[in-house]
């Protein structure tokens, strides 16, 4: 479950990712993380997603402001794009949606950010970090989208769940509406 990066954000951050060499850059799309990858049943897809309309339905835009570089180095060999606004809206969002079928404990405090750079040597995690440290960009976060992990490796988007969409369904650019 993320926040997608809008374009022509997202598209230049995959790009970025790409340029440090790092492999899961044309798997992953440029996002905020609420929920990281959860295995769930075939059985249980239909109460996932009516909770999670449940939970876009109470959730209004929010304003998103990436600045600047961060790490989570030593702990976790991650170089990410900062928020320095929505962060939280993300929490929130992020609280809600980790309730109910999706409850679990995560391994690490809920951070939102946005990775550009993941197991990479330190000397490309340095160069990632000092290259993007004077980033910004604003967008509006629209509502969340529900990823599939597909045979060949790639995320892709299944849903989209509009913040504030009332019972006539959840539609998203381009996807399935969820009803």
């Amino acid at each position: 479950m993320t926040i997608p990066i809008p374009a022509p954000h997202g598209a230049f951050l995959q790009a970025r990712r790409a340029s440090f060499g790092d492999p899961m850059a044309h798997a992953i799309p440029s996002h905020i993380t609420l929920l990281p990858p959860t295995e769930v049943r075939g059985s249980d897809l239909a109460a996932i997603v009516e909770h999670l309309r449940d939970v876009a339905r109470t959730e209004s835009p929010f304003p998103i402001r990436l600045r600047g570089s961060g790490t989570f180095r030593p702990v976790s060999p991650v170089v990410f794009v900062a928020l320095a606004e929505g962060i939280g809206g993300c929490e929130r969002v992020q609280a809600k949606v980790l309730s109910g079928p999706l409850s679990r404990p995560l391994p690490f405090p809920y951070h939102p950010h946005v990775t550009i750079a993941h197991h990479l040597p330190d000397d490309v995690m340095d160069q990632a970090f000092k290259e993007l440290a004077g980033y910004s960009a604003d967008f509006e976060a629209w509502g969340f989208s529900l990823y599939e992990h597909g045979p060949d490796g790639v995320w892709r988007p299944e849903y989209d769940f509009v913040f504030g969409a009332d019972d006539s369904g959840v539609t998203g650019p381009g996807r399935q509406p969820v009803v």
